[in-house]
């Protein structure tokens, strides 16, 4: 592996292997699986990302909305892609690319049947979304008369499945509500069986809930995080291999006098001498503030350097007053040892966040393609 002489984000598609496997080892054969690859594929690449699951059997992909689709497809993509969040405004090239649209409140519904019947479509593919207590997106109890009134006797859509998505499955203090959840969701599968006469297939669980709740990984599964090497919880991230390492270069050091100040505001004020690098990554590639004035390090021969100051938006500052490096060495920012769930807690945030918001000036490397 050539070591980094520029900002990069590096991609282990084995890394990527290894983790949907594991996922898939902790499902009944005939329980399906879902790759979540919106955001770019939580801030990876999502074309690159999707051929690999698409190669490896995985059953269904998902966007978050439809442009992601559109890519995917563009892309030569030909697993089923759900559309998370659709918007009327992209309900035609939706069809036009047979990406599946989640429909989760009365007026999406009215709106996609009215595309569909638009463009005389037969039995496409829509999946009902039910709020079971995240309340964020679903349809509601009192929506089911409704449902069995525009889908009954319907030609132009077929109902596909019936999702709900857990608030808290990572979170053993909320067990009793994650469990309420899923009772709740087992009533709406009964009501919708009956009210629409149909049976489609059920799908409950993100990666927390994969691991935590088995008893509810009904037809299929969902999972981002996962798939990324991340699995809320210390004993299952050790089984898991993150997939992306940040890395980039020293671009200049520098030796600081006692008094003096370090970047914009003069945030960071020596009180001995100390020794400085400037690395060539900040806020526009997705290192954002949180992250400066000693809240987390970076990593340069195997050691810690602390992020001092204020981030800039192109650099960032690290104290490597005890580190014997030289301009033009490799740094670490996240990946390995000192993963993006570590960086990113040491600033109060999660991985999720950092991960997805690595700008796309930063390059991809393709590792194990």
């Amino acid at each position: 592996m050539a070591k980094a002489t520029e900002t990069v984000l590096e991609i282990d598609l084995r890394a990527l292997e290894h983790n949907y496997l594991y996922l898939k080892g902790r499902l009944p054969p005939e329980t399906q699986f879902l790759g979540v690859v919106k955001a770019f594929a939580y801030g990876s690449d999502s074309v690159t990302i999707a051929k690999k699951l698409e190669a490896l059997g995985t059953d269904y992909l998902a966007v978050a909305y439809v442009r992601e689709g559109v890519v995917l497809r563009d892309a030569g993509i030909r697993t089923p892609i759900l559309v998370l969040h659709p918007l009327p405004v992209s309900f035609d090239e939706m069809i036009e690319r047979c990406l599946e649209p989640s429909l989760y409140c009365p007026k999406i519904l009215k709106k996609f049947l009215e595309a569909a019947k638009s463009q005389a479509q037969t039995a496409y593919p829509v999946h009902l979304k039910f709020n079971t207590g995240l309340n964020r997106l679903g349809f509601a109890d009192k929506d089911m008369d409704y449902l069995a009134e525009q889908l009954n006797g319907r030609k132009e859509l077929k109902v596909a499945s019936i999702l709900s998505h857990l608030a808290a499955s990572e979170d053993f203090n909320e067990r009793a509500f994650t469990r309420n959840q899923i009772k709740a969701f087992e009533k709406i599968s009964l009501e919708i069986h009956k009210k629409l006469r149909a049976r489609p297939f059920r799908h409950l669980l993100n990666t927390s809930g994969i691991i935590n709740y088995p008893e509810a990984q009904y037809d299929m599964v969902r999972s981002g995080i996962g798939l990324y090497g991340f699995g809320n919880d210390a004993k299952i991230d050790k089984q898991l291999r993150p997939v992306v390492t940040l890395k980039t270069v020293i671009s200049q050091i520098h030796s600081i006098a006692p008094g003096e100040s370090i970047g914009y505001n003069r945030a960071f004020v020596t009180q001995s001498p100390r020794v400085t690098a400037t690395l060539p990554i900040g806020h526009a590639d997705g290192i954002g503030r949180q992250y400066g004035n000693g809240k987390t390090f970076v990593t340069i021969q195997g050691k810690k350097a602390t992020i001092i100051g204020n981030v800039c938006m192109d650099m960032i500052m690290v104290d490597i007053t005890d580190i014997d490096c030289q301009e033009g060495d490799e740094v670490i920012v996240f990946g390995g040892n000192h993963t993006a769930d570590g960086f990113a807690k040491n600033a109060s945030t999660i991985s999720y966040e950092l991960l997805t918001g690595i700008s796309q000036r930063v390059k991809r490397i393709i590792l194990n393609e």
